[in-house]
């Protein structure tokens, strides 16, 4: 949802989304979507990410132990 005050600013020149046509503001809340969208995707990788280092974690001291 956008409030009055809202703003979006592209190549450097910022716009009242209240004021931009009606094609331009679905494409500003397309931008918000596919934004949320990337940030949930890397805050699942991060996760990902922590639990595949624990399992190699896990992994290691599970091995045994190499004799040399």
């Amino acid at each position: 949802m956008m409030d009055d005050e809202e703003e979006v600013t592209v190549d450097g020149v910022t716009y009242k989304v209240a004021s931009l046509s009606e094609e331009a503001r679905t494409q500003v809340n397309n931008l918000k979507f596919v934004e949320a969208e990337i940030a949930a995707m890397q805050s699942k990788v991060a996760v990902f990410t922590t639990a595949k280092i624990a399992y190699e974690n896990a992994l290691r001291q599970a091995l045994p132990r190499a004799t040399h």
